[in-house]
């Protein structure tokens, strides 16, 4: 073989080389949108259970207001109230919350739910959980979830 062939065979080589690595690239590209497809399925879904549960923490505790979380913190909801209290002519204001999100879609490709919860001025409880978008069991967020919910009643009914 000579020179004039191998210069030949290796520009082949490298040509192949890059229809391969384009045809890569655009499948990581459709890859890449079907998972921020799946993660706003999910986050759709679990968002819409995270509603349900914690708006149910109003009815067992009056003064709670609810509210809608959704923005660059994730999308979910949140109960929150302010107490007032005076003692020997001192006012005081005591705040209690809870939290739970998912949270935006991220190269990392997780599906990421985080709750938080403070009772009278005190961070309390502070969760996190998540799996990769291929691997999602949403039963296992929906048990965090209703975990979670079942923790900060509880938490909070025993020091109010």
């Amino acid at each position: 073989m000579d020179f004039p062939e191998k210069l030949q065979r290796a520009v082949n080589r490298g040509r192949q080389r890059n229809v391969k690595s384009k045809e890569e690239a655009k499948a990581q590209a459709l890859n890449d949108d079907e998972l921020k497809r799946l993660h706003s399925k999910f986050r759709l879904e679990i968002s819409e259970y995270i509603e349900t549960c914690v708006l149910k923490l109003v009815d067992h505790f009056p003064g709670f207001a609810s509210e809608i979380v959704f923005g660059e913190k994730g999308w979910g909801a949140a109960v929150a109230r302010d107490d007032l209290s005076l003692d020997r002519g001192r006012r005081s204001a005591k705040f209690s919350r809870f939290e739970i999100t998912v949270r935006p879609h991220t190269s990392l490709h997780v599906l990421d739910i985080a709750a938080k919860g403070t009772i009278q001025n005190k961070e309390i409880l502070q969760r996190q959980y998540f799996e990769r978008i291929e691997d999602v069991e949403k039963e296992q967020f929906i048990e965090r979830i209703d975990q979670w919910v079942l923790d900060y009643a509880e938490l909070y009914a025993s020091k109010v």
